[in-house]
């Protein structure tokens, strides 16, 4: 993969800003609109990544997308994991009641609840690896031991230090869960394609943070995983994810809630005036969608995937969304992100419009810790990250030809 590199070419608009009309912070956020497939599965990633350095700054409240356009719950996983709660909580009675029958009856319809809920379990992965592990108890008990192990498997994959009670279960039954544990099946690794539409999902393995969709994630153990996915704007979705030492590959298709619906319908008219180069009217498409949002400042723009160069361009532009006025903008040419890069330089350009467009005036928060937003590079030429000279830093020159020179200058 390509080093990320970042151009910046002539900047295309740049008006100072309106005087401030009200008091207290500003809302603000960052909005970008895919302009084909490919540049769909980045847009989240870089609206995170330009939140972030917005919320460096002093003068504004961050609204993130979620906030904006939503990320409501799965209403069906919650009530499959309601019921599979309570379909523990009765099989766990059989079980000490040593109706083991029962108790394997009241699992299988508890474990096939529970496959439903990744999406409702958010925080761990009870009570699906409690279930789980007293299925396998059970199993033990009437003497189907294979069964057991594959049960053990599913919950190391699951959790593997989910620990058993010791007063509920045997010493055999814990003896076999190390057996398992030691054995060559829970040293077996797989790997899953995890796919969404629309792209750009966040995807989380057992509750843990993975990447954005489409993404390959590797080195699984085999058994069972939660997989769950947020897009904002989307209905939380998951589903309970069989890995196996073959790869694998799965596709989820996101519901829309009605918050985004809205707002991808004006899409269409927000990006012609994201790319129109007039400067000097006020964008109401963008002022219509600040209306419907409640911002009333916003880093708006455009992605569009470039195949024959290898590069992503972003136009990205710092709008007043209560009039639609541009108060600046900057088209950037993006390729890839082999070593983290895209982060920073977002970081960057986020700091470059809102410094322009306030004339200038320093707006990161103050730190205690003096080396706070510094990465040694700073000083170098005097540049600060938004791209302004810091002339109120440069000393006065005493007679010292050498005197504010750091030797780059030339070069």
């Amino acid at each position: 993969m390509k080093a990320l590199a970042l151009l910046l070419l002539p900047t295309l608009a740049l008006a100072a800003p309106p005087p401030p009309q009200k008091t207290g912070p500003l809302r603000i956020g960052s909005l970008l609109v895919p302009m084909d497939p490919t540049a769909e599965a980045s847009g989240p990633k870089m609206e995170n990544y330009m939140n972030e350095a917005l919320a460096q700054f002093q003068g504004y409240s961050v609204r993130k997308p979620e906030e904006l356009l939503g990320l409501p719950r799965d209403s069906e996983a919650e009530a499959s994991l309601k019921r599979g709660q309570q379909g523990y909580l009765e099989s766990l009675e059989a079980f000490q009641k040593k109706d083991f029958e029962d108790a394997e009856r009241k699992l299988r319809a508890t474990l096939k609840e529970l496959r439903l809920a990744p999406a409702a379990m958010t925080s761990s992965c009870n009570p699906l690896c409690d279930a789980t592990a007293l299925y396998a108890a059970v199993m033990h008990q009437r003497g189907d031991v294979e069964e057991a192990k594959l049960a053990l498997l599913d919950l190391m994959a699951l959790n593997p230090t989910h620990e058993l009670d010791t007063k509920r279960y045997s010493r055999e039954f814990i003896n076999l869960r190390v057996q398992v544990a030691t054995g060559l099946n829970a040293a077996l690794r797989g790997e899953a394609m995890v796919k969404s539409r629309p792209a750009g999902a966040r995807v989380f393995i057992d509750n843990e943070f993975k990447g954005y969709t489409p993404m390959t994630v590797p080195t699984l153990a085999v058994g069972k995983h939660l997989l769950r996915l947020e897009r904002p704007g989307f209905q939380v979705a998951g589903q309970l994810l069989e890995v196996s030492p073959d790869d694998i590959e799965t596709t989820i298709a996101l519901q829309p809630t009605e918050n985004y619906k809205g707002y991808d319908a004006r899409l269409d008219s927000v990006s012609n005036e994201v790319l129109r180069p007039d400067k000097s009217s006020n964008n109401q498409a963008v002022a219509s969608l600040g209306k419907a949002l409640g911002l009333e400042r916003g880093l708006v723009g455009t992605l569009r995937d470039l195949p024959d160069s290898g590069t992503t361009e972003l136009v990205l532009g710092l709008y007043d969304m209560g009039t639609g006025k541009r108060l600046g903008v900057k088209r950037v040419m993006l390729q890839g992100d082999e070593f983290g890069q895209l982060k920073s330089e977002l970081h960057r350009l986020v700091n470059h419009l809102l410094n322009a467009s306030d004339g200038g005036a320093e707006k990161r928060v103050k730190s205690s810790d003096p080396l706070e937003n510094a990465h040694g590079m700073d000083e170098w030429n005097a540049e600060d990250q938004g791209g302004k000279r810091r002339q109120q830093e440069k000393k006065k020159n005493k007679g010292d030809p050498l005197e504010g020179v750091n030797g780059t200058e030339d070069w």
